[in-house]
């Protein structure tokens, strides 16, 4: 029975393509710019909604003083 990986030492050139996290996908749908993103206040309200689950920018997070909870 084989062991191990068996891609090891293999040509790895088809590299996945890029993905979009939520965040990216709310500021199109809002069509922000980033000059815009702590001026809205709908992304800021979504923001804190999803501070726990989803990657929001750590600046934004400061700027809005929403502290994610790391126990979550």
């Amino acid at each position: 029975m084989p062991r191990g990986n068996p891609n090891w030492g293999k040509d790895q050139s088809e590299v996945a393509p890029p993905t979009v996290c939520a965040f990216e996908l709310k500021v199109r749908e809002l069509g922000l710019t980033p000059d815009q993103y702590l001026r809205s206040e709908e992304l800021r309200v979504w923001a804190a909604a999803h501070k726990n689950t989803l990657y929001i920018p750590e600046t934004l997070l400061k700027s809005w003083r929403l502290v994610p909870d790391c126990s979550f």
